[in-house]
């Protein structure tokens, strides 16, 4: 068995042209299978969310982005690292600016989909976080931070544009 382990410090940590920290997440998603061509998308798609370290709120995977990965490896090792699950990064939701609530910094936050195609039983954060897999509704509601609620919202367009195509 592999032991998994979550990186610690910031010696690698990537920043911004403007000197904000740039931090790489994640929407985990997967369609649910007795309803993966629902017309009503909150009812077929669930997405991951966790708990912070300190163990309230809801959000999802992300971190510091470092000079030794590139941006997708970055994202999946946040998401096997704070959530335990892997699968495909697609297209990017966007980057959006927003200050720390730990630090007295402003962040760079970009955001990544990341269609899940397995559910690890053990993950390095495993004894500090929880994770949960919820519907797109809950998610708005839960979330606490404005930007990834506004990443979920441009998942949620990307896929009904997707499946009003028939691309899923």
């Amino acid at each position: 068995m592999v032991s998994l382990v979550s990186r610690q410090g910031r010696q690698l940590q990537r920043y911004s042209s403007n000197g904000c920290r740039l931090v790489v997440g994640c929407i985990p998603y997967k369609f649910k299978l007795d309803k993966p061509c629902s017309d009503d998308l909150d009812k077929a798609v669930e997405v991951l969310v966790i708990s912070s370290q300190k163990g309230y709120g809801m959000m999802f995977p992300k971190g510091g982005w470092e000079t030794d990965e590139t941006i997708k490896q970055a994202a999946s090792r946040e998401a096997l690292e704070e959530a335990g699950v892997q699968g495909n990064i697609e297209r990017g939701l966007g980057r959006w600016k927003y200050k720390s609530k730990t630090y007295d910094a402003f962040y760079e936050g970009i955001m990544f989909p990341l269609n899940v195609t397995e559910v690890l039983v053990d993950w390095p954060e495993m004894d500090v976080r929880e994770r949960r897999w919820v519907t797109v509704a809950e998610a708005r509601e839960g979330c606490e931070h404005l930007w990834m609620k506004e990443a979920l919202e441009r998942l949620v367009k990307r896929l009904s544009n997707m499946s009003r195509n028939g691309t899923i």
